[in-house]
């Protein structure tokens, strides 16, 4: 049925790309110049709507990085309750910011972090506020064209590569197949752990990349729960835990856990979804029904920076809460490849600043 439906869907995917096509043509041709700033900039972002790992990546080029620059990161903040360009603080929280940039800023408060729906009128601005920085991390940038990147980092998730994707409403691609060109390295995400060299080359061959770009693969690596709230107590495997996310692909996390514990109850919510008041109750009465006194409730580190921004009720505060992040790993141990050529362009960027 649903392949029925994205063929009848084919024609106005055909009418959007073409739209599409004429816009980045405009670009390409420089009928209309984009904004170039004397920084280094890096975009990670993708073709897809979300659920690619664009803020664990963004995170993990800050932990490469940041021994050796000082950095700033721009998104647009999506979902939070501003307009206009906000610069984070310590009355942040992410109703003023998203719930991503809240993540980041929470996690690396070495970083300078704002947020503006136009990442030409966001630089400036950040510039001004950090002026010490000398390296911007733009945080879903890519279909932004009016901004000349210095760099573009373009994800694409194992289970859904762009290859095999279509373009909206037929499928889930916001920009299509073709502009996977304008990226200089393409990170294949979240894939297994066991990925073979053999399937890894066979991916490649599917994206063909150009001869000025490099492919690269990450799976997601967990930490350990952290608490966010409640009491600190020793989880085993016999553990009965609740887990809840606000994520866009919210299958592994909950996979995972029901590799670590016997017992995973799951609630699910849109992304970037605000718990309400009635939502935390019903959490607490779920929790409340799970057996024994080794239980715990265990959200994403995204979730958990939502949060720590909201009003909550003491009776919810004192549960034992746990936040699970993930970082990204690239495989066969290319790390070491991958920070090379990213600090590789960032000279670049510098000289010709």
């Amino acid at each position: 049925m649903l392949k029925i439906i994205q063929i009848l869907l084919l024609p106005l995917a055909f009418i959007y790309e073409l739209i599409l096509r004429l816009r980045n043509h405009i670009y390409d041709v420089k009928l209309v110049a984009p904004t170039s700033f004397n920084i280094p900039t890096i975009c990670v972002g993708n073709l897809a709507f979300g659920g690619t790992g664009k803020t664990p990546h963004i995170e993990f080029l800050i932990q490469l990085l940041k021994d050796n620059f000082k950095i700033a990161v721009l998104s647009r903040g999506y979902a939070r309750k501003t307009q206009g360009y906000v610069f984070a603080g310590e009355s942040s929280n992410a109703l003023l910011i998203g719930d991503e940039p809240f993540q980041i800023f929470l996690g690396h408060p070495e970083v300078a972090v704002g947020v503006c729906e136009s990442r030409v009128l966001g630089i400036p601005n950040l510039l001004f506020d950090a002026p010490e920085t000398n390296l911007i991390l733009l945080d879903d940038a890519y279909q932004h064209r009016q901004l000349q990147c210095g760099l573009n980092i373009l994800l694409t998730d194992y289970e859904r590569p762009y290859y095999k994707d279509f373009l909206v409403p037929s499928g889930y691609l916001r920009e299509y197949r073709g502009a996977a060109k304008r990226a200089d390295i393409i990170i294949v995400s979240k894939c297994k752990p066991t990925l073979s060299k053999q399937e890894a080359e066979a991916i490649k061959k599917a994206i063909s990349p150009k001869a000025h770009q490099t492919v690269f693969f990450s799976n997601m690596a967990y930490a350990n729960p952290v608490p966010v709230f409640g009491s600190n107590q020793t989880l085993t495997k016999n553990s009965q835990i609740l887990a809840f996310s606000s994520i866009a692909k919210p299958e592994p996390f909950f996979n995972y856990l029901k590799e670590q514990f016997i017992v995973v109850k799951h609630k699910t919510y849109p992304d970037h979804h605000l718990l309400t008041e009635r939502e935390i109750i019903d959490l607490t009465e779920r929790f409340e029904l799970l057996e024994g006194q080794n239980k715990a409730i265990i959200t994403t580190v995204k979730d958990s920076s939502k949060l720590l921004s909201l009003d909550l009720p003491d009776s919810f505060k004192q549960l034992p809460i746990y936040s699970l992040s993930i970082s990204p790993i690239i495989l066969f141990e290319e790390e070491a490849k991958f920070k090379n050529l990213i600090q590789l362009h960032i000279e670049q960027m510098q000289m010709e600043a």
